[in-house]
């Protein structure tokens, strides 16, 4: 059953509401802007519905703020109000609401706008997925990160945390597709794929193809340290699948990670800390790869082995 939030100030309207919709959706109220926020953040909600007056947050602040959040930003959001001039109702659409109801509610016209954009939700859901998968590993692709790594940076300047981001290489790769051809390499990229996915399910975390051999992954919240160690076990789960390699590389294919982590803040740029990212990789391919690489801040370095 699909997920319905509404953030109402006043309990009898929320509940008139959640009468109309109650039957064919599963509806959580919060009676507060600031509640409101961190509910859907989180739990994964297929509809918001939005008052634009209440006491302790303006509803259009409150609705930019989800349209600026990963964890919300593809949430519909429809604007609740009694304010019935055009000049609300254009800010609300212009700001990302995907629609605008009056007070008093009309039960008919509340349940025809919710399944809409439910549904037209699930569309552009499974369309994003399509779009920015990558084929082969069923991972997210470039395109993919190139727009969440930008979220994800803005999301943890905001609340104050830690970023991680590091670089996947597998190794010897190009001699493992001159050994054992391209389709064969394929498989190894997709088994790659899904076991270093597999570590990365939080909703706060990335992980995706960055092209060729090469993977990337996102960590928010997770300090240096343990950002090292949660990488080390990735790398080693990797060796652990004992796909064979050329014998006169290596007995298994194992793969090489560098990584960076920092308390970003306004005026840091993501593209430097790319780089001592790719910088720590090339240093796990320099000192023998099968290794995880990491620097704290772009100061401190850290070798596995």
């Amino acid at each position: 059953m699909d997920k319905i939030l509404i953030i109402e100030d006043s309990r009898a309207q929320a509940e008139y509401l959640k009468s109309i919709l109650g039957t064919d959706y599963e509806v959580t109220i919060c009676l507060a802007g600031e509640e409101g926020f961190r509910k859907a953040k989180a739990e994964a909600f297929s509809l918001i519905f939005l008052d634009i007056i209440m006491p302790d947050v303006d509803g259009f602040s409150l609705l930019r703020r989800l349209q600026e959040t990963i964890l919300t930003k593809y949430t519909p959001v429809i604007l609740v109000s009694g304010l019935a001039d055009v000049q609300h109702e254009e800010k609300g659409l212009t700001l990302g609401a995907v629609d605008y109801i009056t007070k008093p509610f009309s039960p008919i016209t509340v349940r025809a706008r919710a399944n809409i954009h439910i549904k037209l939700h699930h569309y552009q859901m499974q369309f994003m997925q399509q779009a920015t998968m990558d084929q082969l590993t069923g991972v997210a692709n470039r395109r993919r990160y190139e727009n969440d790594s930008i979220l994800k940076w803005r999301e943890a300047i905001r609340l104050g945390l830690s970023f991680s981001v590091c670089m996947f290489d597998i190794d010897k790769f190009k001699m493992y597709n001159d050994t054992f051809g391209h389709p064969a390499g394929d498989k190894v990229i997709s088994a790659v794929a899904k076991t270093a996915s597999s570590f990365l399910q939080r909703s706060t975390d990335f992980f995706g193809r960055y092209g060729g051999e090469e993977f990337v992954a996102i960590l928010i919240g997770n300090d240096a340290k343990s950002a090292f160690e949660f990488l080390k076990t990735i790398r080693q789960a990797v060796e652990d699948l004992h796909i064979p390699h050329d014998p006169s590389v290596a007995p298994w294919v194992t793969i090489s990670i560098g990584g960076v982590t920092l308390l970003p803040k306004d005026g840091d740029r993501y593209e430097d800390y790319l780089k001592i990212a790719d910088n720590m990789l090339y240093k796990a391919k320099h000192n023998g790869r099968n290794m995880v690489v990491w620097s704290n801040s772009g100061k401190e370095e850290w070798l596995e082995r």
